[in-house]
């Protein structure tokens, strides 16, 4: 498989951190030899860069489903990767999104509360009861940033960091993510669905400051005619 690095948007490197820009339909990591993922396109862009023979080494601290775009954080040292990696399970880390569902969401803001659990036979995840075997609490706040022609645009602050959790909750709401037909969708998208993790805030793992990357939106979100009214 012939990998590019330049198919690669960076926001932000430094000798502990890169961050990208993720695609859409572009997986994180996690695939055969022969698919490209953000990862294997990552290390080729830091090997190439730095002239790195041999292994690259980047860890994955956030990850996002191969139809969603916006800012991913990879680690380049292994005492970053540990840093981040507790800051994420400790919830210390702030992430903002960006949806585009189905409706007109009549609530200015409001907070899903749900347990979920994950279907691997289907690789799906449904919402369930809190004394089901392996149900994960999953919270999320939204704030409606405007309505149009049967659509909202929302953003969305991440409480809790579950598999799929903005995709299921917003489903369960009654307003599924455009394009997202694994839950719910009767739109077509031009590519993934309307999901973009637009903000990550973040204390550096080894710097005293406090760091927000923002991913700028696809274009094809602005430019797109269904999305008129709302941009």
């Amino acid at each position: 498989m012939a990998i590019s690095a330049n198919q690669l948007e960076v926001l932000y490197e430094d000798n502990h951190l890169l961050v990208v820009n993720k695609r859409a339909m572009l997986p994180t990591m996690g695939v055969s030899e022969d698919q490209p993922s953000l990862i294997k396109i990552a290390k080729e862009y830091i090997r190439e860069k730095y002239q790195k023979p041999g292994n690259v080494f980047l860890g994955v601290v956030s990850r996002l489903d191969a139809p969603v775009t916006g800012v991913t954080l990879l680690a380049r040292t292994s005492k970053a990767a540990a840093r981040l990696s507790a800051a994420f399970r400790d919830r210390k880390v702030r992430k903002s999104y960006l949806a585009v569902v189905a409706g007109e969401v009549p609530d200015a803001s409001g907070t899903l509360e749900h347990y979920l659990r994950k279907d691997e036979r289907h690789r799906k995840v449904h919402v369930t009861h809190a004394d089901c075997p392996d149900a994960q609490l999953a919270r999320l706040r939204y704030r409606v940033l405007k309505v149009s022609a049967g659509k909202s645009l929302l953003e969305i602050e991440l409480e809790t960091g579950r598999k799929h959790q903005i995709r299921v909750q917003l489903a369960k709401l009654g307003f599924p993510i455009v394009g997202d037909k694994k839950y719910g969708s009767q739109q077509n998208f031009f590519k993934g669905i309307a999901l973009h993790a637009r903000e990550l805030e973040i204390s550096h793992p080894t710097l005293d400051k406090t760091i927000t990357f923002t991913a700028p939106m696809p274009r094809y979100w602005l430019e797109s005619p269904s999305f008129a009214g709302l941009f």
